[in-house]
């Protein structure tokens, strides 16, 4: 039987926290089990072009608490640590040789979880990319088999998530100590943030969706807040993603090996659906609705994933897509790179005499930082995380040349 004709593998990677966000300690903790993963996988793969999809749930005791309520408080510290692990995720891909987000490789989405069952609620519990331990084990994802750390503390985590009546195969894998409680360590609650946000926006190419871009599109999962006791008005939340249009991209380096705006959304939706919709599957609604209407921002396909969310994904043909367009959003996720948009979009706004977005702003994915812990030059990093590089590799291999 040809291996394109089997099933790619699913697995779920159940990781106790880190005790410090810093890459060479996530590199101490994780990095042999990502290694040996990552090894294992690309030895399955092999000769297929199947993509494996490996779901990590992070532990975060407490994450579900009081004391990160809004979602906001949270913010900086869970991206910072999710940019860092992503950079491990990088390094570790590049030490085992496996391509990440091509065929052949594997698809890595990281998502948090709260063991601690005196801080879950209800109300938190079905939508991530924070859920709770509880949500994850009764999720009834397809995995093929779960792995975790072969220490104390993973082993610990193993045990309640079986106790949640999670039944499936279940592998340890090489870890090193954690030594101290993740939410003493890890997270910092930012006091200044104190505003709910329920309509949260951010932009992007999203072509060949790769690291950065999940670790753009997490980050803004982050910033919206579950649902509460207070009501805003139509009684619904939305996430919001600008995905550039096809037309503004033709001077793209590689263009002709770039994703059309209908491959760019439906990868991003199944993204995001991957970290953000954690119902079991027949409680899942897959209900889609396309809107075309003239004027800028008028093209969309919105999907419902929960009673009271929305995913909108809009074809935009400027810098500020539905920003200027849409009055109730009122968080704007923006990269390192890109925190002048930010500006840009609440001087806009403030011509129309809108309220101004609270700008969130993510770490951008460290080169330097990887080279410390594994043997990762720049280029090879890069073109892990860089649209132009793999339109460049999907040319050559196009033309035979890999």
């Amino acid at each position: 039987m040809a291996l394109d004709s089997v099933t790619a593998p699913y697995v779920l990677l159940l990781l106790p926290g880190p005790p410090s966000p810093a890459v060479r300690q996530l590199s101490d903790v994780y990095g042999p089990a990502l290694s040996h993963l990552f090894s294992g996988l690309a030895t399955q793969l092999k000769g297929s072009s199947r993509i494996a999809k490996v779901d990590v749930a992070l532990d975060i005791p407490q994450l579900l608490s009081a004391r990160f309520q809004p979602r906001a408080k949270a913010f900086a510290s869970l991206q910072h640590l999710l940019a860092n692990f992503y950079t491990l995720v990088v390094a570790a891909s590049v030490s085992s040789n496996v391509d990440l987000d091509g065929p052949g490789g594997l698809d890595v989405r990281v998502f948090f979880v709260d063991d601690d069952d005196s801080s879950q609620d209800q109300k938190h519990r079905l939508q991530g990319p924070v859920i709770s331990l509880k949500t994850l084990a009764t999720s009834q994802r397809a995995w093929d088999r779960a792995y975790g750390l072969d220490t104390r503390d993973g082993e610990q985590l193993a045990s309640k998530f079986s106790g949640y009546g999670a039944s499936i195969s279940y592998d340890k894998l090489p870890g090193g100590a954690i030594g101290s409680t993740p939410s003493e360590t890890t997270l910092s609650s930012d006091e200044g943030r104190i505003t709910r946000h329920h309509a949260v926006i951010v932009g992007g190419t999203f072509d060949h969706l790769h690291l950065g871009h999940k670790l753009l599109l997490t980050a803004t999962a982050l910033a919206l807040d579950p649902p509460g006791e207070e009501k805003r008005e139509g009684g619904r939340r939305s996430l919001w993603v600008g995905i550039t249009g096809d037309e503004m991209l033709v001077n793209k380096k590689f263009a002709e090996y770039l994703e059309s705006w209908e491959e760019r959304w439906q990868n991003t939706a199944s993204f995001l659906r991957a970290i953000v919709d954690f119902n079991p599957p027949v409680a899942q609604t897959f209900d889609i609705q396309r809107t075309e209407q003239p004027g800028p921002n008028g093209k969309r396909v919105s999907t419902q994933v929960a009673p009271d969310l929305d995913i909108h994904l809009v074809q935009i043909a400027d810098p500020y897509g539905p920003t200027i367009t849409e009055e109730n959003l009122s968080a704007l996720v923006v990269s390192a790179e890109t925190r002048s948009g930010g500006q840009a979009v609440n001087t806009e706004r403030d011509k129309k005499g809108w309220a101004s977005l609270e700008v969130f702003e993510v770490d951008v994915l460290q080169t330097g930082e990887a080279d410390e812990v594994a043997n990762a030059s720049s280029s090879n990093f890069e073109s892990k995380i860089s649209s132009t590089d793999i339109r460049q590799r999907r040319m050559k291999s196009a033309k035979g040349n890999l």
